[in-house]
């Protein structure tokens, strides 16, 4: 793994939120994403004790951790998980949008141990072969039951599914919207378009938000530098601004191309031209407001 050379200027002047990471036990279920060469070295369990020396050691006193598969067991798992954490301050689990009683559900979540970690619902999008899936009826009606819930759903799509997020962000004004690894732009092909219009159309609404976060995957893993991942970050800086933006590891997932500390060093490098309160929103004020997180507990 790479080391990033920082500069003096360029660390971020406060305890950092990690707003995206993961856990999984593959003695406790199977994740059938893990599958092929290119994905090997994650095809193993990782838990918060491995992750959280490498977190500390970054200066991260807080995280998110997010749901890996559409299994509904996964999320009561996390919160308790994230109860018996001094470093998980945020769960974004899963349920079925489109189940009708997820209203429910959502409620039965929150009421379980850990259930006031519960912070946000994410469903794998970027699988569904469908465009427009988020555009159907029953998850439409799905979503707004985690709006009503007051939670935020966490958008995983890919470029192409975008023009389809930016509707059912406008057709649902109170709920807010977090884009997942910036809508997992073509960095290894180079190409910024027309991943870049989707961005910026989904920005324009003030009820979405934005994860700095998964570049390094989306960048050829063997060689990629920051000044590849630089043109996309400032398309995403200038979009949502640092107010609406918020730093995500991606880890483990990360580790296919980078480390912990590689990842963390290349955000403080691309967003080492934000003042210090503008740092401050990407790398924790924003994940706290947003996700409405309980102060860490260091």
């Amino acid at each position: 793994m790479r080391r990033i050379g920082l500069g003096p200027d360029t660390t971020p002047p406060m305890g950092i939120i990690d707003a995206h990471h993961h856990v999984w036990d593959l003695a406790v279920r199977d994740q059938n994403w893990i599958t092929g060469e290119e994905l090997a070295p994650i095809r193993r369990t990782f838990t918060l004790a491995d992750l959280e020396p490498e977190a500390r050691a970054a200066g991260v006193r807080a995280t998110v951790l997010v749901q890996t598969v559409t299994v509904a067991e996964e999320t009561p798992e996390f919160l308790g998980l994230a109860a018996g954490s001094g470093l998980v301050a945020g769960v974004v689990g899963w349920t079925d949008l489109t189940a009708p009683d997820v209203d429910e559900t959502l409620a039965a979540l929150r009421a379980l141990p850990g259930g006031d970690l519960l912070v946000g619902i994410r469903h794998q999008v970027q699988g569904e072969p469908d465009p427009e899936w988020l555009l159907r009826p029953d998850v439409l009606r799905g979503l707004g039951a985690v709006a009503e819930a007051g939670l935020v759903y966490d958008l995983i799509v890919l470029p192409h599914q975008l023009p389809a997020a930016v509707r059912a962000a406008a057709l649902l004004p109170g709920l807010t919207f977090v884009l997942d690894h910036a809508g997992k732009p073509p960095v290894a092909q180079g190409r910024t378009h027309p991943w870049a219009d989707g961005l910026r159309d989904l920005a324009a609404l003030p009820n979405t938000v934005c994860k700095l976060s998964g570049l390094v995957t989306e960048a050829d893993p063997r060689s990629w530098t920051v000044e590849d991942l630089r043109p996309y970050a400032d398309t995403v800086i200038g979009a949502f601004g640092p107010d609406r933006l918020m730093f995500g590891s991606d880890w483990p997932v990360c580790r296919l191309a980078a480390s912990y500390a590689d990842v963390v060093d290349a955000a403080r490098v691309l967003t080492g031209g934000l003042g210090d309160d503008e740092q401050r929103s990407v790398f924790a004020a924003t994940a706290h407001r947003v996700y409405g997180l309980a102060e860490a507990a260091g």
